[in-house]
């Protein structure tokens, strides 16, 4: 991998003028800012729903799979693996599992809220199979898919909602602020695994993802509700 990225890198310096992406004048971070207040909401609540997912998914699973239930090296890389893929599987078929759902008129800030809202109860559901230590590796690969599959609805709502509230001259602007956020939700995600794992365990990191997502539910509230998109846009995700 370090290799192939240093062919990339040479070919890069290389073949691209130096002037490429280089801004004529000097941008304050304040004017990175969506003007509009649903992109801005909209951003804080992806901020959330990253970190939600990262928080178990980056450190804590797989040391505890490894330590606690003594899963071998494979068996603990293969399950994200095809955690990814599920999940992968699961947004081709969103626009089918919304209109089965009810949303026929399209998405809205009130599909992304309730959704967030869902999905905040299968963390914090699991955390009562490992207080009692009763099917736990079951449990957990049954409550940690079906995380994936609502998961990646959440997703999808806000790939479709950031196309709506990015109608206007600045949707390069909004869409990279957007996706800043999809970044920084990651990173928080990733420090808080390893630092909530160690101290209070996988329990702690799945309650922490449940306050996250509440947090995402409740930035939900601020989005339009009446503005809808048609769920047959098909949109490509970029964040995994």
């Amino acid at each position: 991998m370090a290799l192939a990225l240093t062919l990339v890198l040479v070919g890069t310096i290389l073949a691209l003028p130096g002037t490429l992406g280089k801004a004529k004048t000097k941008v304050k971070f304040s004017h990175l800012l969506a003007k509009s207040p649903a992109v801005n909401w909209l951003a804080a609540d992806r901020l959330f729903l990253l970190g939600a997912r990262d928080i178990w998914f980056v450190v804590a699973l797989p040391v505890f799979l490894a330590s606690t239930l003594g899963w071998s090296f494979w068996q603990v890389g293969a399950f994200p693996a095809a955690w990814f893929i599920g999940y992968g599987i699961v947004q081709a078929a969103v626009p089918e599992i919304l209109r089965q759902a009810g949303s026929r008129r399209g998405v809205t800030g009130e599909t992304a809220r309730v959704w967030a809202l869902i999905l905040a109860f299968i963390p914090a559901l699991l955390c009562i199979p490992l207080a009692m230590r009763s099917a736990l590796e079951s449990a957990l690969i049954i409550g940690l898919a079906l995380f994936g599959v609502v998961f990646a609805i959440n997703s999808s709502v806000h790939s479709y909602l950031i196309l709506a509230y990015s109608d206007d001259d600045k949707v390069a602007t909004n869409v990279g602020f957007y996706y800043m956020a999809n970044a920084g939700g990651r990173l928080l995600g990733a420090f808080l695994s390893g630092v909530v794992f160690q101290a209070f365990g996988l329990t702690g990191c799945l309650l922490g993802s449940s306050l996250m997502l509440l947090a995402a539910g409740i930035f939900s509230f601020k989005l339009p509700t009446a503005q809808a998109v048609p769920i047959s846009i098909h949109l490509s995700e970029a964040e995994s």
